[in-house]
């Protein structure tokens, strides 16, 4: 309460309405799984390690690498899941690299290159991630600017020399002397000799040291060039592509080698937060760091023409298969902020995430360890309560045998869809005039897409199903309607083809075995409310438990409940049929409240899909009128 110490005119603002609650996102999305490329805990890696996020296909395909089968020829199926998700309608896609190293394919560390430096100093270039995509190229290619010397003097009774300007310590330069200087052409050769580090002292005073470190002042007509380096990193090259395209790469111009500097060569291609959060590669510069720069720029570019040198990163591979285990992945540990949560528990410090899938986990071949990884996947969705886990059957799945895998499962926070989908692969053709190879897919990718886009054309209270499904040639099997008789009551949600209409999801089922939780789209809306609630209400924390706070929690999930109902998530004709919130002492006892409890009771009457649509048709005539 405001204290009044002097007679005076005092303006207060209050608020005489409830607090709002907002709408939390219901599309975004998690897949944690098996990639080329891309943040993952490794030894001697970045520390920040956690699941990034993409938002288009594009910026996938640059933090994570492509398409391309993976070096065991296992289908990069998360990154086929990726690029189904964004095609579907997906907007947000966190994604959790799971990476096991193969001790004898030499990947326990990422590949790099050591540059040899005089003296002998050892620099690096290593890839940031581990992965046969880091076995880039990288290129460094000295670049000289203009003239940064000034050449007169002030005081016209001292002799002029010459002086840097614009330029900071650390910075190389090259010292162009003559009666007639004239500027070097860019691919020649840099002269050792030639070459000075210069050094700002306190007081302004400047002074230029060559290789050897000893102090070397220029003549005063001298030009002064500074030296920068430029560094392009180049993909590797893809044996399964047709295109006959260059591979990209990407290009970091005019770094300098001061770690002072802005633009420092160390910091734009930094282990740990580096400029380019998405660089490929790392420069370590080792002992280095107190050599002198002109080793340094001699050691990446040479003293030969051009001043370029091209450096092959190796020792990267793909690692092997994932499994149960390293899906699911180990916790951070709280005594070594080195040691990172991975796999599926790195999603679950992700609180945007409102759907998450394995699409790697149907493809495990051992039927024990796919029942296990398809269980963790599950699990974590019900631990981390505000998410649903869209779950993949077996590939080549009989009838009989979909029917047995799901009957591994009960869970509300789960629902498994069946059959694989078949593409025309995206890379084409292996060479001219061979036909588009066919793969299957998991569904999970293509139904986590379709789950966002409906929840942003219409929301989250409409079941996703009797949605087209995007980008594919066909469906593994035909699932007729003999079949998804026998299917949908067991909760298995088919993808079926219907003439004149594509292909379409054709089921909203959970894994539940509670008929209150039947439905997909009334667990994901309580997901929704529960999330929204949760979050917009933690002002409510050490506020005084009274009727002042209970009346003030009442009026604003009253009011959010009343938006939903208006949308059509909710089923009734008035509010009072649709909701009610009650927060009072009917809802709390007088131990609660010595307890520190305060209890509000919600109820909400959730729209469920018109699953069975009847049309009872019989004959009428003009005779009956009863």
């Amino acid at each position: 309460m405001p204290e009044y110490l002097a007679p005076g005119v005092f303006v207060e603002e209050v608020s005489f309405r409830a607090k709002s609650i907002a709408d939390v996102a219901t599309s975004t999305t998690g897949f944690a799984g098996r990639t080329h490329y891309g943040p993952v805990q490794h030894a001697d890696g970045p520390s920040s390690t956690q699941p990034r996020l993409v938002t288009s296909y594009t910026e996938f395909e640059r933090v994570y690498g492509g398409l391309e089968p993976y070096q065991d020829d296992t289908l990069a199926y998360l990154a086929h899941a990726a690029r189904a998700y964004f095609l579907n309608g997906g907007q947000r896609l966190y994604v959790s690299r799971v990476h096991v190293p193969s001790v004898d394919s030499g990947v326990a560390s990422s590949p790099g290159i050591t540059v040899d430096n005089q003296p002998a100093s050892l620099a690096s270039f290593r890839a940031r991630w581990p992965g046969a995509a880091g076995n880039v190229t990288v290129t460094v290619t000295a670049v000289r600017s203009g003239d940064v010397g000034v050449h007169t003097s002030p005081d016209p009774k001292v002799p002029p020399v010459a002086h840097a300007k614009g330029v900071g310590t650390g910075t190389v330069l090259e010292v162009v002397q003559g009666p007639s200087p004239q500027q070097p052409k860019p691919d020649d050769a840099l002269v050792p000799a030639n070459l000075r580090v210069l050094s700002i002292g306190p007081d302004g005073a400047q002074t230029f040291r060559d290789i050897s470190g000893a102090v070397a002042p220029p003549a005063a007509s001298a030009w002064l060039l500074p030296v920068e380096v430029t560094v392009t990193v180049t993909d590797p090259p893809s044996a399964a592509r047709s295109d006959p395209s260059p591979p990209p790469s990407t290009g970091y111009p005019r770094l300098g080698l001061s770690p002072d500097g802005r633009r420092a060569l160390q910091k734009v291609l930094a282990r740990d937060n580096p400029q380019d959060e998405d660089s490929k590669v790392w420069f370590d510069p080792g002992t280095a760091g107190g050599a002198n720069a002109i080793q340094l720029l001699l050691a990446l570019v040479g003293d030969a023409k051009p001043p370029e040198r091209t450096l092959q990163l190796t020792g990267g591979g793909d690692g092997g298969p994932i499994t149960a285990a390293t899906l699911m992945g180990e916790e951070a540990n709280p005594d070594d902020a080195t040691k990172r949560a991975t796999g599926l528990s790195a999603l679950a410090e992700v609180d945007d995430i409102a759907i998450v899938a394995a699409p790697d986990a149907g493809a495990i071949a051992d039927e024990g360890d796919r029942f296990l990884a398809t269980q963790n996947l599950i699990r974590h969705a019900e631990v981390a309560r505000y998410r649903i886990a869209v779950v993949d059957g077996p590939q080549n799945a009989s009838l009989s045998l979909i029917r047995a895998f799901r009957g591994n499962f009960d869970s509300s926070y789960a629902a498994l869809y069946h059959p694989w989908i078949e593409i025309l692969d995206p890379q084409g053709p292996p060479a001219p005039g061979v036909p588009t190879p066919r793969l299957l897919l998991p569904p999970s990718g293509f139904v986590t897409g379709i789950y966002a886009r409906s929840d942003i054309s219409r929301g989250v209270y409409k079941a996703p199903a009797n949605e087209v499904v995007y980008g594919l040639t066909r469906l593994e099997i035909n699932i007729n309607t003999a079949r998804n008789q026998v299917l949908n009551p067991e909760h298995i949600n088919s993808l079926r083809f219907f003439p004149g209409r594509g292909n379409r999801v054709w089921g909203a089922r959970t894994l539940s075995s509670d008929p209150e939780w039947l439905y997909v789209n009334v667990r994901r809306l309580f997901i929704f409310l529960e999330h929204s609630i949760d979050l917009s209400t933690q002002w409510a924390v050490f506020e005084p438990n009274g009727e002042a706070l209970w009346r003030n929690i009442t009026r604003t999930v009253e009011d959010f409940l009343n938006v939903q109902w208006r949308n059509g998530a909710l089923l009734g004709a008035t509010p009072e049929e649709a909701y009610f919130v009650r927060c009072d002492r009917s809802t709390m006892t007088q131990n609660d409240l010595d307890n520190g409890r305060l209890i509000c009771l919600i109820g909400v009457a959730p729209v469920k899909p018109a699953e069975f649509v009847i049309f009872r048709i019989g004959q009428f005539t003009a005779d009956n009128r009863g």
